[in-house]
């Protein structure tokens, strides 16, 4: 006759095993505290080795000449020019991309309609598309000798090697961040306070400037944010599309990467330019989330 494993036996194991890792009174264990501790202390290590240490590597040689040879690497022309172009790029790019986000999560969030999915992927797509390729991209459709190169040249419009082409380019890789900050949030609050809005005689823009745009103004923050960070530190895409120009096409990333081969100090102190945006976009949201912790609690 085959044996039959009594259920009741299955219950006593699984409550020995949360005996084993619980003790009575709901206090942690001794074992738990220690993979608990061990757990977080990886982590750290982790974080400290791959973000911290490097960070302060760059600081460290940004002023291993002392603070006179940082500020005079900084302040150079082709310095400045950089700095000034990467911020003329992200303040076309972040704009264009949060009206795009906003309209792509409403129309995936509020309608039903044939190609959604479709929409979905094409959204993502820069996520699994090397920047490189984008750039690439851009040259065969905007280049000179591209898809529209002629159409362009013909009516005194260059693309590629000059502003537009960066624009496109950060545009191109960036364009996920704010779409994939709203649509989870505006699935997972729905559209019956929109609906009630309509039905109590609110029109589209009042809907969407007191109903819809107050719900999801954190999560759309964050999204710019993260774009913003993005953009200023893109390479690959706008790498290929720039031509290399000093002064006019470079940005600041473009910049220390001609510096690292010419002044390597020089080069970690532009780049520290760079961390030192990425930081101050840290701590932005940072104080976001301290100021207005409650607020942002109850909308997600």
């Amino acid at each position: 006759m085959a044996a039959t494993l009594d259920p009741s036996l299955g219950r006593v194991a699984m409550m020995s095993a949360v005996a084993a890792t619980v003790s009575i009174g709901g206090r942690p264990s001794w074992s738990t505290r220690v993979a608990r501790t061990s757990l977080v202390f990886a982590a750290l290590m982790v974080l400290v080795w791959l973000l911290v240490l490097p960070l302060i590597a760059i600081f460290a040689e940004a002023f291993r000449q002392g603070a006179a040879f940082f500020w005079a690497a900084i302040r150079q022309p082709d310095s400045i020019a950089a700095v000034r172009l990467t911020l003329t790029v992200a303040a076309i790019a972040v704009p264009l991309n949060l009206v795009f986000g906003l309209a792509a999560a409403w129309v995936m969030t509020h309608f039903a309609f044939r190609g959604k999915a479709l929409l979905g992927a094409l959204i993502d797509l820069p996520f699994s598309v090397s920047p490189v390729v984008a750039g690439m991209m851009l040259i065969l459709v905007y280049g000179k000798y591209g898809w529209l190169g002629a159409w362009l040249e013909a009516h005194g419009m260059q693309v590629i090697f000059a502003l537009p082409g960066l624009v496109l380019a950060t545009v191109f890789v960036t364009l996920p961040f704010v779409a994939r900050e709203l649509i989870p949030l505006m699935q997972s609050q729905g559209s019956e306070q929109e609906e009630a809005a309509l039905t109590l005689g609110a029109g589209g823009w009042q809907i969407f400037f007191r109903v819809t745009l107050p719900r999801v103004r954190w999560a759309l923050l964050y999204g710019v944010l993260l774009c913003n960070a993005r953009a200023m530190g893109e390479f690959g895409a706008v790498y290929v599309v720039s031509g290399h120009l000093r002064g006019l096409t470079n940005t600041l990333p473009l910049q220390v990467d001609q510096l690292y081969d010419e002044n390597f100090s020089a080069a970690f102190a532009v780049a520290s330019l760079l961390a030192l945006l990425t930081v101050l976009t840290l701590g932005i949201k940072r104080l976001l989330e301290w100021r207005h912790g409650g607020e942002l609690r109850r909308q997600y």
